[in-house]
């Protein structure tokens, strides 16, 4: 098991940003246990993560700094169960399941040894497709099935597009092994969009020049997501709109990809009004995709080791608002680890009830 010098902890403490451990076991039921804490390679659920790390400090874990292991959910899932990782808090469900069914080498699946744990925001995963507004003004498009059917908007946005001139629609959509691309990838198979491409790339360079252009009144598409900072730079309503997708993608997985029957997005609704999301009916679109549960996954054998830290980890919940405003305030160069010690204070009779529920389960 990857076991690094935890420099982190004793730094914070010394700095006064957790509380040292104090009161015996029952006040650090987590005195002497080294954690190895994993980190996804996407920024918008840093908060998270280290208002998850200060707290089980707080309960006298040494945890390893999550930038230290830094992963796609690919090798996160393998990390976890084969014990190199103890936890994460950047599960995507019902999206990630297909994670779980994959095999390790003695036959077992990763599900074997990993579980998501407790509810830290369910349904808080809003994704999606936001198109340039006047773009889908002038060619009148409300979902994706329009476009992959109008010629003469195929051939505007193909006309500066991130591989211009191939004759098809390149979108802007999701990094590679994010599970996010496999999705779309299917999606696109299974609507039959033979006139739509994804582009699939680094997402923030993708989202920069996406996001020129939705300013600039330029044709783009871009898939994005809920909590982040990039809701507040593609504004539906203002200068992008959120594009429906007529046919969701159900468990058929029509690319035969390993897993890809749990790429199932059913229902793929939102409650977005029309000003939003021009297809809405009765302030339902239909993105597509379903609102995802970020969850909190971990190593089985670990979550019994330590019934504290389990104890935690099932309780701890943020709202997609918090960490939102905190994704603003990190671009606009807050550090995470001030965020997520503001947050703690800001709720601190929260933070106390959870911590005493934890050190109960000890």
């Amino acid at each position: 098991m990857i076991k690094k010098k935890r420099a982190l902890t004793a730094t914070l403490v010394a700095l006064g940003l957790i509380v040292a451990s104090c009161g015996g076991d029952d006040a650090a039921p987590g005195e002497g246990t080294s954690v190895t804490m994993a980190k996804a390679d996407w920024s918008t659920e840093d908060p998270n993560a280290y208002v998850a790390h200060l707290l089980l400090a707080e309960l006298g874990y040494d945890v390893s700094d999550p930038k230290d292991l830094e992963l796609g959910p690919a090798n996160a899932y393998i990390a976890m169960a084969q014990g190199d990782a103890d936890f994460w808090i950047n599960s995507w469900y019902p999206g990630h399941n297909s994670w779980l069914a994959n095999e390790l080498p003695d036959g077992s699946l990763v599900g074997d040894h990993v579980s998501p744990v407790g509810e830290m925001m369910m349904a808080g995963g809003l994704q999606g497709y936001l198109i340039t507004k006047s773009f889908a003004e002038e060619y009148g498009i409300t979902s994706l099935d329009d476009f992959n059917s109008n010629a003469d908007a195929i051939a505007a946005y193909d006309a500066d597009d991130p591989d211009p001139g191939n004759g098809i629609a390149d979108i802007y959509g999701c990094s590679e092994s994010w599970t996010c691309d496999d999705i779309i990838q299917s999606q696109i198979a299974f609507s039959g969009w033979e006139n739509i491409k994804q582009t699939i790339a680094g997402y923030d360079a993708m989202f920069a020049e996406a996001a020129t252009k939705a300013d600039a009144g330029e044709p783009a598409i871009v898939y994005t997501w809920t909590p982040s900072a990039y809701i507040t730079q593609l504004r539906p309503g203002d200068n992008v709109l959120w594009l429906e997708v007529n046919d969701v993608i159900d468990d058929s997985n029509p690319l035969g990809a390993e897993g890809g029957e749990g790429y199932d997005q059913r229902p793929g609704t939102a409650s977005i009004g029309a000003d939003q999301c021009p297809g809405s009916e009765d302030g339902v679109c239909q993105l597509g995709w379903v609102a995802a549960d970020i969850q909190v996954s971990a190593n089985n054998d670990w979550l019994e080791a330590n019934p504290a830290a389990a104890k935690l980890l099932e309780l701890f919940k943020m709202s997609v608002i918090d960490v939102s405003l905190m994704n603003v305030e990190m671009a606009e160069g807050t550090a995470v680890l001030d965020l997520a010690q503001g947050w703690i204070t800001d709720n601190r009779a929260q933070v106390d009830e959870w911590l005493e529920a934890a050190r109960a389960a000890a």
